[in-house]
């Protein structure tokens, strides 16, 4: 049987100077990051605190200083949505992000891919093209387009002729997806080419799959400008109230109720909530789309 000696423990050594100083650096560092993170999380999202809190106020304390609700209206969204045309500025509104979105992806796909993998010539003077046009301010169009849909084609009063040029596509949302589509390395199309795929079909098969975070990007970045878009539904669609888009009707709503802050903070509310939504849901393919676009120029 064997004794086990009690061996007296070495106290441990105290740290060093330098030690102790570069601890020191690595929390204040810690510290210093994390707060500036904070802080700017704070900036952003205070706001639509604000705007939620107000919402939920009764008529009179949205009229007041204070910040928390002392009873919690949830009724005021019901009489947002009960005002006469909110429903119909939502359906217009998802018409025009919707319809929009689709139509223009369509068309700026195949653009992108001639763009980005097909050699002939005049092909960097198209580029320039798309480039120079993402460089035109659309007020410098606005007056002989409106001379053209409203007075050649009678579509004054809707939503069709911001709708329908999008089927010929965008020129921010073609030179984005060629900035994607020139990652995609051309040995895997050549491989679908060898296997007898056609243009299209590599296109449809191969290019499709590969560059769905780019074509996410683009469809958010159109889907969140249609949604906001206030310049157009008030060139087009002013005249008739039928066809206003929420981000029109909304400075209709608040002229209608400028006192009543709680009313027009749920408004508010109702027209972020959906870009909000989608944002949180698609920001992976979002961040990583827009991320890859500038790996290669």
């Amino acid at each position: 049987m064997t004794q086990v000696l009690d061996r007296p423990v070495e106290p441990k050594a105290p740290p060093s100077p330098a030690a102790r100083t570069a601890r020191r650096r690595s929390a204040l560092e810690w510290v210093a990051v994390h707060s500036f993170g904070v802080a700017a999380a704070l900036f952003f999202t205070l706001p639509f605190v604000f705007v939620f809190l107000t919402s939920l106020m009764s008529d009179s304390q949205a009229l007041s200083r204070d910040l928390i609700p002392h009873t919690w209206e949830w009724g005021n969204y019901a009489k947002v949505f009960d005002t006469p045309g909110f429903l119909t500025w939502w359906k217009n509104t998802l018409l025009y992000a919707g319809a929009g979105t689709v139509l223009t992806v369509v068309s700026s796909v195949p653009v992108a891919y001639a763009l980005a993998k097909f050699r002939f010539r005049g092909r960097s003077l198209s580029l320039m093209l798309v480039i120079s046009m993402m460089m035109l301010p659309p007020q410098v169009v606005v007056i002989p387009m409106y001379l053209f849909w409203a007075k050649q084609l009678d579509l004054s009063g809707t939503l069709w002729p911001l709708i329908i040029p999008m089927a010929f596509g965008d020129a921010f949302s073609i030179f984005l997806l060629r900035q994607f589509l020139t990652t995609i390395p051309n040995e895997y199309l050549d491989a679908a080419k060898v296997d007898g795929c056609g243009e299209l079909r590599t296109l449809l098969k191969v290019v499709l799959p590969m560059a769905r975070p780019g074509i996410a990007a683009v469809a958010l970045f159109q889907f969140f400008y249609a949604w906001n878009d206030y310049f157009g539904p008030q060139i087009y669609a002013s005249e008739n109230p039928g066809a206003w888009t929420l981000s029109y009707g909304l400075e209709s709503f608040k002229g209608a109720h400028h006192t009543d802050w709680n009313l027009t903070m749920a408004a508010t509310v109702l027209v972020m909530a959906p870009v909000i939504l989608v944002f949180f849901f698609a920001q992976k393919a979002f961040v990583e789309g827009v991320t890859l676009t500038g790996v290669k120029g």
